[in-house]
């Protein structure tokens, strides 16, 4: 049973550092597990291996990454976001630290596919909304759209410098200057990190009252799969489980992925390409923060159809893009890196209103599934057919009818009358 009283304000709320360090975090973890599409041509020139064998293993890191969310929303509870927070990204520094000494691919199997697709998997979208419900009673949407924005931004914002350090000095070097950054990370998290308002003394921003957090109840390992089971009954949850599938097909399956070698296809440098990806970061933090405003007062439902219409719009320009000038493709840069992922918001709004607080965390940790599910097909999917026929626009212009697809599904999911939405 929760105790409760009432919690003096303090001039500073401990939870914007909280919000802050997580923003690094998953930062850095999502920088750090887009590098493989800035070695895919290296290896193919080092190694031998084909765009095909290389994809499969960002397929496997990706599909890993999904699947480990449902139940890192449970060890959160259950160990507390510092010390899993810990884990994992001692786990990610020791296996890149490792990745150097390679030899083979199954070796590179291991390291990335496995190995951090797990560690990373513990840094995914379900650690921010994990976070927002913890630190905050009101504004969860804003920072969840923050949070969010940091993910796909890391996954964007490193690129131009690693494909720069991977250019002038190999991709050895690279691996060691994210080490050394995971590194300041772990040290950041132990002295600052905190699971819960209680620990400071405070209450959640916007609440008045000092509530001790439930001990975590249940198995580590049942308690996700019984919260699917609940949410098969639910038309809801397939409809958001399925546009998220497209979401993730049409982002960093296969544009975080294979933008960089597209664009080397046409000629287009390796380190100009990652800066185009880093732009598309700097419009998708602000894509993505706006959203998550924008899912405090609107009906997300219509949000999710405008925002995957745009994007479906947009890859179907991508191969015109390409093929055209640098304006024209920096036009969809700008345009797509707003839509990047500015989904997860409204996505995380009506999972919490059909399933409630409590069960928010693991459920739509099970729809993030879906997310890396059809990321890990674009992934290896469009490695291979690249392979088959030399180029990347029939995967392109797939995930933008895809695209289009999930934005009518969107406006098809209904919410309870009782938990119909309103804006703020």
């Amino acid at each position: 049973m929760n105790t409760s009283t009432t919690a003096k304000s303090p001039k500073f709320f401990y939870g914007w550092l909280v919000v802050l360090i997580t923003f690094v975090v998953l930062l850095v973890s999502a920088g750090i597990r887009s590098m493989p599409s800035i070695f895919m041509l290296p290896f193919e020139d080092e190694f031998g291996w084909s765009r095909g064998e290389i994809s499969s293993v960002v397929s496997l890191d990706i599909l890993l990454y999904g699947l480990m969310g449902p139940f890192s929303a449970a060890l959160l509870e259950r160990f507390g976001i510092r010390r899993m927070l810990l884990v994992s990204l001692g786990a990610l520094a020791v296996g890149l630290s490792i990745t150097p000494v390679m030899t083979a691919l199954w070796q590179f199997e291991l390291l990335w596919g496995l190995l951090a697709g797990l560690g990373t998997g513990m840094m995914a979208n379900v650690l921010g909304v994990t976070v927002t419900n913890h630190w905050f009673a009101r504004q969860k949407g804003l920072v969840i759209g923050i949070l969010t924005a940091s993910a796909a931004t890391g996954q964007l914002l490193f690129l131009p410098l690693l494909a720069h350090i991977t250019v002038t000095s190999g991709w050895k070097n690279a691996i060691y200057a994210a080490v050394a950054v995971l590194v300041v990370l772990l040290i950041a998290v132990a002295v600052w990190m905190r699971n819960h308002p209680y620990d400071v003394g405070a209450a959640p921003y916007g609440a008045e009252e000092l509530v001790k957090p439930e001990p975590f109840q249940g198995n580590l390992f049942l308690a996700p799969l019984l919260a699917l089971r609940s949410a098969f009954r639910s038309r809801v949850f397939w409809l958001l489980a399925g546009t998220f599938f497209f979401c993730g097909f049409s982002t960093n399956g296969l544009i975080g992925t294979h933008l960089i070698p597209a664009s080397g296809d046409h000629g287009i440098p390796q380190v100009t390409a990652a800066g185009l990806l880093a732009l598309m970061g700097l419009f998708d933090l602000v894509g993505t923060t706006l959203s998550g405003w924008l899912s405090d007062r609107f009906d997300s439902r219509w949000l999710l159809f405008w925002y995957y219409g745009l994007r479906g719009l947009s890859l179907l320009y991508l191969p015109y893009a390409l093929d055209a000038n640098s304006a024209m493709l920096m036009i969809f840069t700008v345009f797509y890196g707003l839509d990047w992922i500015a989904t997860v918001p409204p996505t995380v709004k009506l999972a919490t209103m059909e399933f409630g607080k409590e069960k928010a965390g693991m459920i739509f940790g099970w729809i993030a599934v879906a997310h890396q599910l059809g990321a890990s097909v674009a992934a290896y999917g469009a490695g291979v057919m690249r392979d088959m026929l030399g180029s990347y626009t029939l995967p392109f212009l797939a995930a933008g009818l895809v695209c289009l697809f999930a934005a009518v599904m969107a406006i098809k999911i209904g919410i309870s009358k009782n938990k119909a939405e309103a804006p703020a």
